[in-house]
């Protein structure tokens, strides 16, 4: 298997249902208390490509997709529309968005990750696919120049530095970003009648864990 650097079509995943799921498991004692654990340290997010579909140029659309990744042996792109930037959706994207960590005078990789704050709790997930041309990083506030002070990695996420930043120098990025997945099922069934009608195929996509 391996991974393609392309993207489902834009227009296909807009309207799409879909976001995290986690896993908890959960048991009741003896007492009536519940002993609540997880064995996931990352949500996993589910799609249903199906639902974009606008007409039968779409479903064409769709299945030369699914073809060109075999099913569900390819991982590929995912443009979530309720999730794919480092700020808020009806904001730009800033060099400030997202602290990214700290200067050592040593290291010179740091790898892109967006936090999700509320009510005194975080949860910091990686970004390991952002958006070649979107991507701004600051060192202590100050904007620095892409291919002169550093580079990025979108096949991983990770921003590289040309010199290590220096001790105590917060490094701070802003990107777009898309969700590695693949198809969650190896067949699509489509109907033209039933397309007309107002149905669409259920076509479920997964992340992918890298």
């Amino acid at each position: 298997m391996a991974f393609h650097e392309v993207r489902f079509p834009s227009r296909l995943s807009f309207g799409s249902i879909g976001g995290p799921e986690r896993r908890t498991e959960i048991v009741t004692l003896t007492n009536g208390f519940e002993e609540r654990n997880t064995p996931w340290e990352h949500s996993l997010r589910r799609y249903d490509a199906g639902v974009g579909l606008q007409g039968l140029d779409d479903v064409e659309a769709l299945i030369a997709f699914f073809e060109a990744r075999r099913g569900q042996l390819h991982g590929f792109r995912w443009k979530d529309w309720a999730d794919y930037k480092s700020c808020l959706p009806s904001k730009p994207v800033s060099f400030e968005d997202q602290l990214i960590g700290s200067g050592d005078g040593v290291s010179r990789v740091f790898p892109l990750k967006k936090v999700y704050a509320s009510g005194g709790e975080s949860y910091t997930r990686p970004i390991l696919k952002p958006v070649a041309g979107t991507v701004l990083v600051a060192l202590a506030g100050e904007p620095v120049t892409e291919t002169i002070d550093w580079t990025v990695d979108t096949t991983t996420g990770e921003i590289e530095f040309m010199l290590p930043p220096d001790v105590g120098v917060r490094v701070t990025a802003g990107f777009e970003f898309d969700v590695p997945v693949r198809f969650d099922t190896d067949r699509i069934q489509t109907s033209v009648a039933n397309f007309q009608a107002g149905e669409v195929p259920q076509v479920p996509v997964v992340e992918l864990r890298l």
